[in-house]
């Protein structure tokens, strides 16, 4: 892309923040350094670790070895109650990072819960430092154009699971950024719904065995694979082939990056820039659509072909 083109898409992008008459001010390209954590909206409830012990699906609740909580709260096992999408990632035996909400009258729960296992950690780490690598060299370049192959990745899915992208490898991919919390009916849910109409379409001609869609969020540390996998269930999303993907927020700053998405906290919300990228059984882009309208049958017909 050459720098007349890049100038040309970033003063599209910037008028489009400007078009949504109030909620965007954005003007800053790059993302923020990795260490500022004032760019992050607030997530409710008192940090804690631990490991499940033993799942109770007929009470709602995880029975939870916690460590200490410095100022709080001793170890202790300890019975937390959880949302159902909590409750269906949870895994006996599985430590886990999470906020604790203290209800009143002697009841707990948790919630924003993450899977802390060595070895998914590890690959999620992997990962997410190739990534970082890769975007430093790219530098002022970083961003990948349509032709341009998709960069390698892994996140955790809304059950909790790995998901490197290279699993996808062989189909079309449909990728977009959203985040559960947005107001905006004509932002991340409009996004979602054009994305399961691409989905609908091409099931409708009984391919959808060569088609794989993927959310991820501009949150991570709010969005996490249980707040996600209750975010589709409450919409009734398919993810059978739909993944909505999270996972460390340097991982998700450089994808926002080499995508060319334009995001940050202002206030109580995320201002941002929406972009819909249509990959290749290759792993090539070779489409992209930007802003929240875009023409969802071209898309399913692209799929098709």
């Amino acid at each position: 892309m050459s720098s007349v083109q890049r100038i040309a898409q970033l003063v599209a992008a910037a008028t489009f923040l400007l078009s949504l008459g109030g909620m965007a001010g954005c003007n800053r390209v790059d993302p923020p350094t990795n260490g500022d954590r004032a760019e992050r909206l607030e997530v409710p409830g008192i940090p804690l670790t631990g490991q499940i012990i033993k799942i109770d699906p007929e009470r709602g609740t995880l029975l939870v070895d916690h460590d200490e909580i410095p100022d709080y709260m001793p170890p202790m096992v300890m019975e937390f109650h959880v949302t159902s999408a909590e409750l269906a990632n949870a895994e006996e035996g599985q430590r886990i990072r999470a906020r604790l909400i203290e209800e009143g009258e002697g009841k707990f729960s948790l919630s924003h819960i993450w899977p802390q296992e060595d070895l998914a950690r590890t690959q999620i780490g992997t990962a997410a430092a190739a990534l970082r690598q890769d975007t430093t060299i790219r530098g002022n370049k970083a961003y990948r154009a349509v032709g341009e192959n998709l960069p390698d990745f892994a996140l955790y899915d809304q059950t909790g699971q790995v998901v490197n992208i290279s699993r996808f490898r062989g189909k079309h991919v449909l990728i977009n950024f959203i985040y559960t919390r947005c107001p905006i009916a004509t932002m991340c849910p409009a996004a979602v719904m054009l994305m399961e109409t691409v989905q609908q379409r091409v099931a409708e001609a009984d391919a959808s065995d060569r088609l794989e869609l993927i959310s991820i969020t501009f949150d991570p540390e709010y969005d996490t694979p249980g707040v996600l996998r209750a975010f589709a269930e409450a919409r009734g999303i398919d993810t059978s082939n739909y993944s909505f993907l999270t996972g460390p927020e340097t991982a998700i700053k450089d994808l926002l990056r080499q995508f060319g998405v334009i995001a940050e906290v202002e206030g109580p919300l995320i201002q941002h820039t929406l972009a819909t990228l249509l990959i290749d059984p290759a792993g090539r882009i070779i489409d992209r659509a930007d802003g929240s309208q875009w023409d969802a049958d071209q898309f399913a017909r692209k799929v098709l072909r």
